[in-house]
């Protein structure tokens, strides 16, 4: 473990000192094609660089952060757009804040110093809103977790459909409180207000409000710059401004398929299958189904939340059940998180000790 954290600081200085250099030239190249072929490098590197970590924890987390996230967010900013890009630019900390991290200021607000966006800045901000959940919110899910975890010892008496099902819960708890947790260190340390990443996604009621309103909103909002609107765009051109967006939402989901597929071969390190893509793009085809549908009907006919609702929960776990969690389990994820966690207890009493042995020398010495 000690050699994994060495690793994930030698990654994350290499990840810092690469957006330091693409804050710079930012100063003396324009946005264009020439910016792009300067940052180009940058994102090689952070498809690279997490091949030097091998932990769920570190390792995914990393490969997240930045070979999803940040390589999306330059590849908007080497042509002028995104949360990176505004006039005058963003300062250097937080430019590093915004580009490696899954946060997103909410519109009424920019960070100190820096305008609105220049995609947003003609737009009228709302007045600020509370969009923190309570502390029984997370205290709830942080119970839950815990009871999932001591369930997993009997999972031998636990049908496997229903372990599968467990450990899609485990695995939205832990995604969700992991950034809720990033957002509130930097909303303390920049005094920002943060737009939140999921808004219960089990209240859906369409898998429209599913993917674009509640589940894992920061990926949305990078999803839709960097492959909806090229997509539409393009597709407008071939079939009407009405349709395009089908097309496009397909393109959307099949390219999230393909960042999950790479994320969890930086995990196992096992050959890609294309189960997590087929699970996507089954989502993406049925999404852009019910929007055709919503527009053929133009809201003469709605079914009530109670049937939706249910309806597309349901639909989440089967097809989870049936692609997503079986391509996790492949490469033995419960048992090396379970396992990187008592490596983490191990490091971390070794720290302490090590820690009380120099301080007692030291008072030893100080007498």
């Amino acid at each position: 473990m000690e050699g994994e954290i060495r690793n994930f600081i030698a990654v994350w200085i290499t990840t810092l000192l690469s957006l330091c250099y693409c804050h710079t030239i930012s100063k003396f190249i324009p946005r264009g094609t020439t910016r792009f072929c300067t940052i180009l490098p940058i994102i090689l590197l952070f498809l690279y660089l997490p091949l030097h970590l091998t932990t769920i924890h570190l390792g995914s987390t990393t490969a997240f952060f930045i070979t999803w996230l940040a390589n999306f967010k330059l590849l908007l900013f080497a042509f002028g757009k995104g949360p990176l890009s505004s006039t005058p630019p963003l300062s250097l900390p937080y430019f590093l804040l915004f580009s490696c991290l899954p946060i997103k200021v909410q519109h009424h607000q920019a960070p100190p110093n820096s305008p609105k966006p220049q995609d947003t800045q003609n737009q009228k901000y709302p007045s600020p809103q509370t969009s923190h959940k309570s502390p029984l919110n997370y205290g709830t899910k942080i119970v839950l977790l815990a009871m999932l975890i001591q369930a997993y010892r009997y999972k031998e008496s636990i049908h496997p459909k229903v372990i599968m099902v467990l450990y899609g819960l485990h695995i939205y708890i832990s995604l969700e409180l992991l950034l809720v947790i990033v957002a509130a260190a930097v909303r303390t340390a920049a005094q920002l207000e943060l737009e939140p990443q999921f808004d219960e996604p089990y209240l859906a009621t369409s898998l429209q409000d599913f993917w674009g309103k509640r589940w894992n909103l920061m990926v949305s909002s990078i999803l839709h710059p960097t492959v909806y609107v090229p997509v539409r765009s393009i597709s407008s051109r071939a079939i009407g401004r009405k349709w395009a967006p089908l097309p496009a939402t397909i393109a959307a989901f099949f390219v999230s398929g393909l960042m999950h597929e790479l994320i969890f071969y930086y995990t196992g390190r096992l050959r890609p299958t294309l189960e997590v893509t087929c699970f996507f793009l089954i989502h993406g085809v049925c999404l852009a189904a019910e929007i055709a549908v919503k527009r053929a009907l133009n809201g003469k006919f709605r079914l009530p939340g109670v049937v939706t609702g249910p309806a597309v929960i349901g639909f989440v776990v089967v097809t989870g059940v049936w692609l997503f969690i079986p391509a996790f389990l492949r490469f033995e994820a419960d048992v090396m998180a379970k396992r990187e966690m008592a490596a983490y207890v191990e490091f971390a009493k070794e720290v302490v000790r090590v820690a009380n042995v120099r301080f007692r020398s030291f008072n030893v010495v100080s007498a």
